[in-house]
């Protein structure tokens, strides 16, 4: 895929008055291109003792296990963000029980806001970017499989939480900011 030069549409890469970093700047009428970090919404989800987590159908980390969610879309809130995150991905009805944590990750330019969940229903199934999707118990979760750091660290921050209510939402672990993977990469 041709990448897209901004100055080929009459944009240029400058400090805009009253800003404090480069930007595309509209060369006519001085419209600012702002880039910002994408939101991702999704879910701890549990029934009974068991997590529900799918296997990725497409990249990144295609083949690997990840809690569903996904990019929030505009006009959603980030509960209804999560509750459709978790009916794509794994045919799943969950019900949102409280905020677990906010992670952000620079390394990618993402927030990600994970939600402790309920499922109404141990139905569940593969979506579109699931090739398949299972309900573990905390010893049979797959971790040397974990697609992404924040999905242990949202697995690892439930259980601090398990049967609490009113606790505050956690953040990225102390030194962490997602940019490696376990395996180093």
């Amino acid at each position: 895929m041709a990448s897209i030069n901004p100055a080929d549409f009459g944009f240029d890469k400058r400090v805009p008055k009253g800003d404090d970093r480069q930007r595309h700047v509209c060369r006519d009428c001085g419209w600012v291109h702002y880039v910002n970090p994408k939101i991702v919404v999704g879910s701890v989800a549990v029934w009974q003792d068991r997590f529900l987590l799918c296997r990725r159908a497409i990249e990144p980390r295609s083949g690997f296990w990840t809690l569903p969610a996904g990019y929030m879309e505009e006009r959603e809130t980030t509960e209804d963000a999560a509750r459709r995150e978790a009916q794509e991905e794994a045919r799943a009805d969950i019900e949102i029980e409280a905020l677990l944590a906010v992670y952000s990750i620079p390394r990618i330019s993402q927030v990600q806001l994970i939600y402790k969940a309920r499922l109404r229903s141990p139905d569940v199934s593969s979506g579109p970017e699931s090739v398949e999707v299972a309900l573990f118990r905390w010893a049979e979760i797959p971790w040397d499989e974990l697609a992404f750091p924040s999905v242990r660290w949202a697995l690892e921050q439930h259980q601090l939480v398990a049967g609490k209510t009113g606790f505050q939402p956690f953040g990225n672990p102390a030194g962490e900011l997602g940019d490696l993977r376990r395996d180093g990469l």
